[in-house]
């Protein structure tokens, strides 16, 4: 029972107080007047009595009534209920007595005064009371004032000290009557259970107000936290809707400030930082503008304000939708019908009240659904004595799949939320509608969602019960209470309210407290019972049923993922894995790995091996990495036990566990997690606690029955609360006991697990993210590494240095921090005695210190483990004498522009991107590993290439593994068109990366030519360091100290200052310059420096031996050949040759580039030669280099000229000269040196007739053979080409037309040719006059210069081998290749080269004359050779045209090539690789004349800058002779020495294999080759773009051969016929032509076999080619017909035909040597399967080995022969064959193909045999014999015993025999 009402106040207005204009209220008098011990007197009340301030009024207003709100400071609710009417007061004046009785008795003698008064006060009647019953409370004071308007003769006092004394009965559903005494009576129902708010109408008016979707967003901002304010000019109405609001929440209770009418002078509450629903009159509208957070909400207007800055989360998506339609029916059922055409006519709303119920009853289903399946995430921590009960958020939020939604988190975080479940969490209480609701009506709401009318009528269902609860009794009897007469309260003579008298009611209430306390108390039974906890969240929410369908197949490989880790089949499960690493992106595949791994652990323990470790762990790593800090889904928490139990043996006694490998996530560091983990332990431990003495009782009866489900702990605590009372307090104490003791041990417990996942594997870094209990998520890097071998610098402190050293590691400290946070939350949550926590506040230091140490031995012990989960490191094989400098670093190797390797759009297998390591060695930078994608794992990828070739290196940062972080890694670019684009391992420190570049720098960039490989092959790196020893043969290096001397001094005395060029000297070079005694043992005198620059006859002994070194040069050789002259031993020659072989520069002297012997006209001096060369730019004057046999003209060269020169030579003679000058004299030297040049050409004697233009056309262009057309093509070129064929061969003119393409002036198109043109660079030429006497014509040209040959290579090599992939490769690729003009490049140096060609073989001698004379000289001058002379073409002639053009006349390999540091600034220059690339541009062009391959070509481009032969290095022969490189003695070479020069590597090589060979070699004689030059015509050289990554570069061959094949099976070991075997080639990874061979290499392999077999020496292949070229011949002959033959070797093609150019590519496929152009031949071979197809021409390969069949075959015979191991027996024909000593066996006697071969050699024995399985049936058992050989055992079985006899004895004989 309670009291109605607990105080009656009357208010009135306080005159004293007016200062402000404001008056104030006073209490005049209280009821009872001292406080109820259970209910003290609220402070305040004048204040809420006039909320709008007191104020006097002009006139009297009606009574006023409403109900406000105040709460005190224990947070009840106390309900004032004010009752305002208006007296009269007289005017204002100073009153200055007292306030008390005195002053009431004035006003009475006032008011019986007849005079009106102006103006009127308020005075208010005030009950306050802890129940809510606004309707009793206005009829109980409208009762008094009608008592005392109308003067109703009933005592005031008895009806107060009535109402004051009424006790009612709280809930239970009674009803009561009640009277106050004064004839009225009221009837009072009291809700049937008080958890249920009572709402009357408020909630239907509110939706009134307001509307749908502004109540909405209140509730959802109310729920939210936020704040709320309501505006209305009625303060009922405030009132009714913050009641309305409130009962909207229900079942959550609003905690924070609730005042539903606002007192005018507290407004600045509404400026107070915490949530609050509050209502204020409409006048303060003004003032609550300003409030920038508060959701105003007026409900006069029915509008709702958010302000920007407040974010209203709503609630989630699909409940708000269905809300709303609910509400829609209940308050619009209109709105359904009101389309229709013939609407039903009873539709209407149903009557305020119940519309109220309805719409609670769509909130209350809304709650059903937000909060279903609560009870499932309830944790019960204690039982006793007091229930505490934790929810998870977490996991309610995952298992909902609401993580994501920001409406419900808040609601769950808010302090409504925190009230629901204390309230609502205990599992024995009474229950309400609310958890019916939740608990069974779930699915019907399910079930019912979407259909309108079953959710209508559940509506109504709930909104009756609702009802009902309010309005237990629904046939009230009336009310009658008296109500004043109509407009009393407008009468003149009004009595002010008297005065009562305070005995009289403080007797009533004195004697009504005396009754109760006699009385019986009233108990009201509670019915309590267990609450039901309805479906678990998963059976209701059947969401994602298609999500879980389609990952029943991920799941699988999950599964089978750790099946086969624990199976230990490793290979399979890294198949799976990154499939298994994709699934754990759902939630069910971590669920299930979880589980899956639970399987594994036996005893709390599995130990495993390093890779099923590394496999869990990474597993592991991936499934948490996507978890967040919640752990919504439960993942971490499932995996904390695994963490702890799967371990590996690090070594004995040193165990490392799953824990110290999987701390880098976000969720360990989130205390929340750690609570959560916690109490579902503690309330598993509990429930264990209790089931374990439960089951003790019941173990015998539940034997028979099946055994129940298991128990939940909230249903174990709902019993044991329902027995708690009856237990005695022994019983009570002990289990209190028990319960805190698990609490305890738990608390222990978690702090070890805390301490292991949150100090890092190496404690002496401070690498803790959680210092401040959160790391921000960003440090947290998902590193897959079990070992952190990753550069931990020191070891953490000693572990003997005990606790208080150990204070200083942050580490620890931070940890201890954390984990003391933990636990005093959890521990006084869970009410732990005090003792105890202190306990475990010293106990967790010391938990921390032992963890610490363990943790130092066992990152000791990692740091020296291998890293598993990483490929093993696989060697690379080395060159003989080559050497690792670095061991290898773990790299990735990255994916690169090139598509092929990495399996993108072109397809294949992803090769790339390679996991391996990277090897530095003295020669070569070699990346060696597997790819990363396990389907590919098998393979293996190389990618390497020279050191010295590499030309741009970049550290870049790249992502190695799409689940790692970003690493640090270096872009290493090679001219070889190579690029390595690694990623550093994380196990690599950043200074092994820095020591990496360093010595790749030192090696890339020697101080000298002697550090390169070429050099210090075979030596060990030290000893490159250290003074030579002694040399063996004095003589030869004196020799080249004399020259180098001599040099020395002349060059001080010439005339171009050539400092740039001279390599440093001698006594410059360190500690590597020979020893000092060497240095006299010739003196050199001055004269001798003189004879060098006099022609001698006599020479000194030293130089004659120089002299028959330099014979030996290839030029030399070369200049014989060509018949430009001899050395004879006295130095004479014949004086009719027009050419000398000039000995002038023979010390260097006079130009160091130039070769010691040179060719000049045998005219002139050689003293003369010394000042013409000073007009030439580096002194290089022109010489002979090429003489054509059949025209006699000479091709020369030279460098530029220097102004000087061109001054003299070109102006007029008879100018004025300034004076007798030097210049002057050598012009005219120099016109008598080329004078000399054109008089040795016999033609030049006769007088222009023959040599007129059209004589010239019709003899040459005739037999012109091909001409490349040399039109202008881009803008490289500057000259454009469209004169017509005969001004085309008047050279001048050709190179002088326009660029607009319009023929030149007319003067220039002389009728006679030149006999000498000068072809140099258009810029030196400047301002040159031609001068129609001379016989020489000059044509100035445009050349590129070498700066931008090195421009456009860059380009060229970013376009074959892009750094980074394009969006659309093939447009990329040719865009960028044409902006690199090489092509162009190529186009102009073929088109100058065909140029000077056709001049030579038209009889006109041609001077190349260009920049230094060394670069673009040379490149023209060798192809011009090429292009003319056969020879060239062979491989010996190409090999002298590149000693003679390239290395004899200095063309500055080192310098162009940056082999040294001094060159490093000028960077790297292709001029040789330009050269070779026109070369196999001609190539292509003429495939048939070339007797080299384009491999040839390739090898030379590759090792011209691999610095792997000595051949070249170095810029010119003087620098090799200083060297002591250019006359090794020919018995050194046989030494230990690595081939120092690459052509007798090449010889070496195609002596063994025809590698070099072009097999479609078949030279016309003396034929000129024209290629075409236009670009169109030019393909990119496929060098620049194919690479081999089974074995890396093809061209260091050693290493290229280095894989065998893999052996066939045995049976099939000594079969002679290949069969056709399949195998995939993959681009970019097989060498093609390894696999694939051309034809005949396969014939000439099969052949090699064969000799072998035959235990024949081999012959050479080149004998055995020339063979068969032979009997083709004959053999074609003797056919009579002249088709060509198969192999082409006639050539009878016309010219036309041949030069079209037949390919026969370097590999593979289409390399069917059917390569007549006559399709009627047969072919030779089928490529495929290498079955010759044709028998007739594979017979006359093997010509010379046939016998005649009867010598053959000795004996034959059929056999039974048993197969190999499981094969069945078969009828084979048999050949014993003396000859070769070997039984042969054919599939039958007709068949010619031998089926296998048994070597007699290898019959060690043989025996009668037995029969096994399988054997003929009816054969005699002593048929049977066996074979014993080396290899295996052979069975046979004869037709019968005699045979079988025989066929023993003739083997035997044949043993015998051997």
């Amino acid at each position: 029972m309670a009291r109605l009402a607990d105080y009656f106040v009357l208010v009135g207005y306080d005159p004293g107080k007016r200062g402000s204009g404001d008056g104030q209220g006073q209490i005049l008098q209280r009821f009872p007047e001292k406080d109820w011990e259970d209910n003290p007197f609220p402070q305040g009340i004048e204040l809420f009595c006039q909320p709008s301030g007191w104020q006097l009024f002009p006139e009297r207003n009606p009574p006023t009534f409403f109900v406000a709100v105040l709460t005190d400071i224990n947070s009840e609710r106390h309900y004032c209920a004010c009752f305002t009417f208006w007296e009269a007061v007289e005017s204002p004046q100073p009153q200055s007595h007292a306030r008390n009785g005195e002053g009431e008795e004035e006003e009475e003698e006032a008011s019986s005064l007849v005079q009106p008064a102006q103006l009127f006060a308020p005075k208010s009647l005030v009950l306050v009371s802890r129940l809510d019953h606004a309707e009793v409370f206005r009829n109980s004071l409208g009762l008094i004032y009608t008592i005392y308007v109308d003067g109703l003769s009933v005592s005031l006092e008895n009806v107060i000290g009535n109402l004051l004394t009424c006790t009612i009965p709280i809930t239970g559903g009674a009803q009561r009557t009640i009277s106050l005494g004064a004839g009225d009576r009221q009837v009072i129902q009291t809700p049937i259970n008080d958890s249920l708010p009572v709402s009357s109408c408020s909630v239907a008016l509110l939706f009134r107000q307001l509307g749908i979707t502004n109540v909405l967003f209140l509730f959802c901002a109310a729920l939210t936290e936020h704040k709320i304010l309501f505006l209305s000019s009625s303060y009922q109405r405030l009132t009714d809707a913050c009641r309305a609001l409130l009962a909207l929440m229900f079942p959550l209770k609003y905690s924070f400030t609730y005042v539903p009418i606002l007192p005018a002078q507290l407004l600045e509450v509404l400026s107070t930082p915490t949530p609050f629903i509050i209502g204020v009159h409409s006048i303060f509208q003004s003032e609550t503008q300003e409030l920038l957070d508060v959701v105003i909400a007026d409900l006069d207007g029915g509008t709702v304000n958010v302000p920007e800055c407040v974010h209203i989360s709503l609630l989630p998506e699909p409940l708000l939708q269905q809300t709303r339609e609910a509400l829609s029916m209940v308050l619009d059922p209109e709105l359904e019908v009101a389309d229709l055409a013939f609407p039903p006519s009873t539709i209407s709303a149903s009557s305020l009240k119940m519309q109220d119920k309805e719409i609670r009853a769509v909130f209350l289903r809304l709650f059903a659904q937000l909060l279903q399946g609560y009870r499932w995430c309830l944790h019960i921590i204690r039982i006793h004595p007091e229930p505490v009960i934790r929810f998870h958020k977490a996991a309610f939020l995952g298992q909902r799949g609401l993580t994501e939604d920001d409406f419900l988190t808040k609601v769950l975080e808010g302090m409504a939320f925190a009230g629901f479940v204390t309230e609502r969490g205990a599992p024995y209480r009474p229950i309400d509608l609310f958890d019916e609701l939740v608990a069974y009506e779930v699915k019907r709401m399910k079930a019912e969602e979407g259909n309108k009318q079953k959710i209508l009528r559940h509506i109504k269902e709930l909104a009756e019960k609702l009802y009902k609860n309010e309005n237990p009794y629904p046939a009230v009897t009336m009310h009658k209470v008296q109500r004043p007469t109509e407009g009393c309260h407008l009468r003149l003579h009004q009595k002010p309210f008297p005065h009562l008298d305070e005995g009289t009611v403080q007797w009533i209430i004195d004697q009504a407290t005396a009754k109760l306390q006699t009385a019986p108390p009233a108990v009201k039974a509670e019915k309590k019972c267990m609450v039901p906890s309805g479906p678990p969240i998963a059976a209701i929410l059947e969401r994602n049923g298609n999500a879980l369908a389609n990952s029943a197949r991920r799941l699988e490989v999950v599964r089978n993922c750790i099946s086969y880790v624990f199976e230990n089949k490793m290979l399979e499960a890294k198949k799976l894995f990154p499939a298994v690493l994709r699934a754990m992106k759902g939630r069910a595949a971590r669920h299930c790995l979880t589980q899956e791994l639970h399987l594994h652990v036996q005893q709390n323990r599995a130990v495993l091996d390093h890779q099923q470790f590394d496999f869990v762990i990474r597993m592991m790593n991936c499934c948490l990495q996507d978890c967040t800090a919640m752990d919504e889904h439960g993942i971490a928490a499932a995996l904390l036990p695994l963490v702890t139990a799967f371990c590996r043996k690090l070594s004995p006694g040193i165990t490392q566990f799953a824990y110290s490998c999987v701390q880098e996530h976000v969720v360990w560091t989130n205390i929340q997690f750690w609570e959560a983990m916690f109490y579902c332990d503690v309330q598993n431990h509990i429930r264990a606690l209790y089931l374990d003495s439960a089951e003790e009782n019941h173990a015998e009866q539940e034997s028979a029955e099946e055994p129940p489900e298991a128990k939940s702990a909230l249903e174990i605590a709902s019993e044991q609360l329902r027995l708690w009372p009856t237990m005695s307090r022994e019983k009570q104490q002990e289990l209190i006991q028990k319960e805190e003791s698990t609490v305890f041990s738990q608390a222990i417990h978690y702090a070890n697990r805390m301490s292991y996942l949150l100090l890092p594997l190496d404690t002496s870094k401070n690498r803790l993210l959680r210092s401040s209990g959160l790391g921000d998520v960003e440090s947290v890097s998902n590193s897959f590494v079990t070992n952190s071998i990753a550069g931990s610098v020191a070891e953490s402190y000693d572990t003997e240095s005990g606790f208080e050293d150990a204070e200083s590691s942050d580490v620890a400290n931070s940890v201890v921090r954390f984990i003391n946070r933990f636990v005093d939350k959890v521990c006084t949550e869970s009410g732990v005695t005090n003792e105890h926590l202190k306990g475990l506040h010293v106990m967790i230091p010391d938990i921390v210190q032992m963890h610490i140490e363990t943790l130092d031995a066992v990152h000791r012990e990692s740091k020296r483990l291998p890293p598993i989960q990483k490929p093993k490191l696989l060697r690379p094989t080395l060159l003989l004498g080559e050497e690792c400098v670095m061991e290898g670093l773990r790299v990735y190797l990255m994916p690169d522009g090139r598509e092929e390797g990495a399996g993108g759009s072109i397809g294949g297998p992803p090769l790339l991107p390679a996991e391996g390591a990277v090897f530095l060695t003295t020669y070569r930078i070699i990346f060696k590993g597997t790819p990363t994608d396990p389907l590919v794992g098998e393979q293996v990828v190389i990618r390497s290439f020279p050191i010295a070739s590499l030309t741009k290196e970049k550290k870049i940062s790249i992502q190695a593994q799409a689940d790692q972080f970003i690493q640090e890694g270096l872009q290493l670019r090679s001219c070889t068109f190579q690029l390595l684009k690694i990623a550093f391992d994380e196990e690599v420190a950043s200074d092994s990366a820095e020591i990496f570049r360093k010595h790749l720098h030192k090696l890339r960039y020697p101080q000298h030519v002697r550090g390169t490989f070429a050099f210090t092959v075979g030596q060990s790196p030290k000893q490159a360091m250290q003074p030579k020893a002694k040399e063996k043969n004095p003589s030869l290096r004196t020799l080249s100290k004399n020259l180098v001397k001599n040099a020395k001094r002349t060059i001080g005395r010439q005339y171009v200052t050539r400092k740039k060029y001279t390599p440093p000297a001698w006594e410059q070079r360190g500690s590597q310059h020979f020893p000092e005694d060497n240095e006299d043992e010739i003196s050199v005198s001055e004269e001798l420096d003189r004879s060098t620059l006099t022609p001698s006859s006599t020479m000194r002994p030293s130089e004659k031996m120089t002299m028959t070194h330099v014979v030996e040069r290839a030029c030399c050789r070369d200049y014989q050949r060509l018949g430009l002259g001899t050395l004879s031993s006295s130095l004479t020659r014949s004086k009719n040759e027009p050419f000398r072989i000039s000995t002038v520069n023979r010390m260097y002297a006079i130009c160091r580039s130039y070769p010691g012997l040179l060719i000049v006209p045998q005219s002139i001096q050689d003293n003369t030669i010394q000042r013409i060369s000073r007009c030439y730019r580096q002194s290089r004057f022109p010489v002979v280099c090429w003489r054509n046999s059949r025209t006699k003209a000479v091709l020369l060269r030279s460098g530029g000229l220097h102004g000087k020169g061109v001054v003299g030579l070109f102006k007029s003679q008879n100018a004025p000269t300034p004076g007798p000058s030097q210049a002057d004299s050598t012009s005219l030297e120099q016109e008598k040196y080329l004078q000399a040049v054109i008089n040795s050409m016999p033609h030049y004697s006769d007088a222009g007739g023959r040599n007129t233009l059209s004589g010239f056309t019709s003899a040459h262009m005739s037999s012109a053979g091909k001409w490349g057309s040399i039109r202008a093509s881009g803008r490289m070129s500057s000259y454009a080409l469209n004169v017509e064929i005969g001004s085309r061969l008047a050279g001048k003119d050709l190179l002088g037309t326009q660029h607009n393409g319009t023929p030149a002036e007319p003067s220039f198109l002389r009728q006679h040719r030149a006999s000498l043109y000068i072809i140099g660079d258009k810029s030196q030429l400047k301002g040159v006059k031609p001068d129609p006497l001379q016989h020489w014509e000059v044509v100035p040209i445009e050349v590129f210069d070498v700066r931008q040959v090195k421009a456009s290579f860059k380009k060229l090599m970013k376009a074959c081998v892009p750094g980074c992939p394009s969006s659309d490769p093939s447009v990329a690729y040719l865009r960028s290749l044409e902006e690199s003009e090489w092509l162009s490049q190529i186009h102009k140096i073929l088109q100058i080269s065909v140029l000077v060609v056709e001049l030579l073989d038209t009889g006109s001698s041609v001077l190349v004359s260009l920049e230094d004379g060394w670069d673009i000289t040379t490149q023209v001058v060798s192809l011009v050779q090429l292009l003319s002379d056969p020879y060239y073409r062979t491989l010996e002639g190409f090999r002298l045209l590149v000693e003679k053009e390239w290395l004899s006349f200095g063309h500055r390999f080192s310098h162009r090539g940056a082999q040294t540091l001094a060159g490093q600034s000028s960077g790297f220059a292709p001029i040789f690789l330009q050269f070779l690339d026109c070369v196999h541009q001609i190539h292509l062009q003429f495939p048939m004349e070339f007797e080299f391959s384009q491999y040839y070509l390739k090898f030379l481009s590759y090792h011209y800058i691999s610095n792997r032969f000595r051949t070249f290095l170095l810029d010119s022969d003087y620098e090799r002779i200083e060297l002591g490189l250019l006359y090794e003695e020919k018995g050194e070479r046989k030494g230990q020495q690595v081939s120092k020069s690459i052509w007798d590597y090449i010889d070496r090589l195609n002596k063994k294999a025809p590698i070099f060979f072009n097999y479609l070699y078949a030279p016309e004689d003396g034929e000129v080759l024209r290629p075409y030059s236009n670009i169109s015509n030019l393909k990119v050289w496929d060098y620049y773009t194919e690479e081999t990554l089974s074995e890396g570069p093809p061209y260091d061959w050693e290493l290229a051969q280095g894989q065998p094949e893999p052996a066939e099976e045995p049976d099939r070991q000594d079969t002679a016929a290949p069969q056709s075997k399949r195998r995939i080639i993959w681009p970019c990874y097989d060498n093609r032509s390894r696999v694939e061979p051309d034809a005949i290499s396969k014939l000439l392999e099969e052949l090699h076999n064969l000799e072998m077999e035959l235990g024949q020496v081999p012959e050479r292949w080149k004998d055995t080619w020339d063979k068969v070229k032979a009997s083709q011949r004959t053999e074609g002959r003797q056919e009579g017909n002249r088709t060509p033959s198969s192999l082409l070797m006639s050539s009878g093609l016309s010219h036309h035909r041949r030069s079209l150019g037949v390919y026969l590519q370097e590999s593979g496929v289409g390399s069917t040597l059917n390569l007549s152009l006559d399709s009627d031949t047969s072919s030779t071979s089928t490529p495929s399967s290498g079955k010759p197809g044709g028998r007739r021409s594979t017979s006359t390969l093997y010509s010379q080995f046939q016998m005649s069949e009867s010598e053959n075959r000795s004996y034959e015979g059929s056999l039974y022969k048993k197969g190999a191991f499981m094969k069945p027996w078969k009828s084979r024909w048999f050949v014993l064959d003396k000859t070769k000593h070997q039984l042969r066996y054919y599939d039958s006697r007709m068949d010619t193909e031998c089926k296998g071969v048994i070597d007699l050699a290898e019959v060690e024995s043989i025996t009668p045999g037995t029969p096994t399985m399988g054997a003929p049936k009816t054969v005699d058992e002593k048929a049977f014999f066996d074979l014993k050989t080396t290899k295996r055992v052979y069975n046979f079985c004869a037709q019968d015993v005699q045979l079988a006899q025989q066929w023993i004895d003739r083997i035997q004989s044949c043993l015998s025999d051997a």
